[in-house]
């Protein structure tokens, strides 16, 4: 399996900060925000990784992480996403880089500690999506469960949310995710939602899910980051 992180995008809900650097690049604590998402990959034994840049300081990356070996990667690509998208969209650039293998994707806001080795290993096709309870999950896709725990259907940021989970930024897919990702048609936000893609994997029954344990945080707002560098200076002072 290779690994795929999400980084691009003008992170305007953190102007100013964003004036002056990419979003990922932010501190979060002692480290660049994007070292959390890649380390997610390396501690799950996944060392070829592809790193989806954009936005005017996508150069800054090749500062900061060079070629990757200092993180533990063996294999590291970037590729430029020239236009605002979605993650859906961001995702299809991918497709090469995947040659037919199953990927991890990840965004570069998300920083957690969670281990997800054990479900990379029994990783059989079809897509896993990594759940989280939120207080705020109109910001994000959210599932909505029959009786029996089981996903219905996932509804893109809805104003009255029909559970407390979030889908996190964090899926498993084979490689029919790009040909997914091809039949999705723009939302009115004009993106390729990823929600959309998830759908169709549910649609087809071979959707899994499970709920992350541990720290998450997508760190993409002033609240959400200030969190992220709260949690990872206690972690680390411990």
């Amino acid at each position: 399996m290779k690994g795929v992180v999400l980084a691009g995008g003008l992170g305007t809900r953190l102007y100013p900060l964003t004036y002056v650097t990419n979003k990922h690049l932010l501190p979060v604590y002692n480290r660049p925000m994007v070292f959390y998402p890649l380390k997610t990959l390396v501690d799950a034994m996944i060392d070829e990784i592809l790193l989806v840049i954009g936005g005017p300081y996508a150069g800054h990356f090749l500062r900061v992480l060079k070629n990757g070996n200092e993180l533990g990667i063996k294999h590291l690509e970037y590729v430029y996403q020239e236009d605002e998208g979605g993650i859906a969209q961001a995702l299809s650039l991918a497709c090469d880089f995947a040659d037919k293998d199953s990927i991890c994707v990840i965004l570069g806001d998300n920083c957690t500690d969670v281990k997800i080795k054990k479900d990379v290993d029994s990783f059989a096709g079809g897509a896993h999506i990594f759940l989280r309870k939120v207080p705020d999950p109109q910001r994000f896709g959210v599932p909505v469960f029959d009786s029996k725990g089981e996903i219905l259907k996932i509804e893109e940021k809805p104003q009255k949310p029909k559970s407390k989970f979030a889908v996190t930024g964090l899926y498993l897919y084979d490689n029919t995710v790009f040909n997914k990702i091809n039949k999705v048609k723009p939302s009115r936000r004009g993106e390729v939602e990823i929600t959309d893609v998830n759908n169709l994997y549910l649609k087809e029954g071979s959707l899994k899910h499970s709920e992350l344990k541990g720290f998450w945080d997508d760190a993409g707002t002033f609240d959400t980051l200030f969190l992220a560098n709260w949690y990872w200076a206690k972690k680390k002072n411990e």
